[in-house]
């Protein structure tokens, strides 16, 4: 048999709260029958619906909390009142305490990561942590962070993210040296920011076993899916990420209203309908349905808070991922092995360096 996998889910996160995250939870359970949950919440709410779903019910372990944390709830402000009694905080709790090897959580954004930063703590060597997305390509899918966790980022915490979205590839896709590119405006060396060029120098100098550094990308790079990781800070990364949301909407958007045009046009739809099934399988954004929290000593997945039951059961599903291709692990070596190597070149090499 297996070995069972426990993930902590935040019930009473998202817009839709346990209603969605519950279905969700089967869908998952269907696709990976040795998981279990350790689910967090209101009683009150969750025991009837996992009166609907007996499979999720017997794979669960259910924890009453009483607060919730809602998702206008500044950061500063979750942390004061939902610490300790409140289901997000509990959720990540339990990945700390070993409970779980993983949370999910469809939650507030700022008030997940400010807790899970607090409770967790960053990985050593690590100063800020990130949030990455897959993100789909005509390659296939690439990694892409950071997508909002930290607004600015100094070279070296660029190459930070370098290293922990490496990793993530490697968990993700078995590449053992994932190519990573640097996000800028244009792929020459004399472009950019300094903290950008600087980060692009250092990363071309230093050698890294565990990636394999392409150089800058530009913004149409990423559908192309040209590297496996392509490395930002918060503030572009963010942007970038909700303007390909907004642009699968609208171009989605374009394709009804072209269809229901006129009666030939819904009648070439008919013919071409395989087609159009394959193109919105392929845009469909609850099949990439996550973020994924680096740096942090445990896993925490941020679900799409609008999302519903297919989309939390994508959320789990890369949590999953993420533990049985031991990412922590593979995030742990890939930071020893680069911070010896810097060592190793900062130390005197002869007694007239001493």
């Amino acid at each position: 048999m297996a070995k069972t996998i426990p993930i902590s889910l935040d019930a009473m996160g998202g817009d839709n709260g346990a209603d969605v995250v519950i279905p969700g939870a089967e869908i998952a359970l269907v696709r990976h029958p040795e998981i279990r949950f350790l689910l967090y919440g209101n009683e009150n709410v969750i025991r009837p619906l996992l009166e609907q779903y007996p499979r999720v019910k017997d794979a669960s372990v259910l924890h009453h909390c009483d607060v919730s944390i809602a998702m206008d709830t500044k950061p500063s402000q979750a942390l004061r009142q939902g610490r300790w009694r409140s289901s997000m905080w509990r959720s990540i709790e339990a990945v700390k305490s070993g409970d779980a090897l993983v949370a999910v959580s469809a939650g507030n954004t700022g008030a997940l990561m400010a807790m899970s930063k607090f409770c967790l703590r960053t990985m050593a060597n690590i100063e800020r942590p990130a949030i990455a997305a897959i993100w789909p390509t005509t390659r296939g899918e690439s990694v892409v962070l950071d997508v909002g966790a930290t607004i600015g980022a100094d070279a070296q915490q660029l190459i930070d993210f370098a290293i922990l979205g490496g990793a993530m590839a490697r968990a993700l896709f078995g590449v053992q040296r994932p190519s990573v590119g640097l996000l800028n405006i244009g792929v020459e060396e004399v472009k950019g920011l300094e903290e950008v060029r600087t980060a692009g120098r250092l990363l071309r100098e230093t050698p890294l076993r565990s990636l394999d550094y392409a150089g800058f990308v530009e913004g149409d790079d990423l559908g192309k899916g040209t590297v496996d990781v392509v490395v930002t800070e918060g503030f572009a990364g963010n942007i970038a990420l909700k303007t390909a949301e907004g642009t699968a909407k609208q171009i989605g958007s374009y394709l009804r209203s072209a269809m229901n045009r006129t009666f030939m046009s819904r009648i070439g739809y008919l013919f071409a309908k395989g087609a159009f099934d394959l193109l919105r399988e392929k845009m469909d954004p609850r099949k990439v349905n996550g973020g994924v929290f680096l740096g942090l000593n445990g896993i925490v997945i941020k679900s799409h808070g609008g999302t519903d039951a297919e989309g939390y059961a994508s959320a789990i599903d890369l949590a999953y991922d993420m533990v049985k291709n031991e990412l922590t692990h593979k995030i742990a070596q890939d930071l020893v092995h680069y911070h010896r190597g810097r060592f190793a070149e900062d130390a005197p090499t002869t007694e007239g360096d001493l």
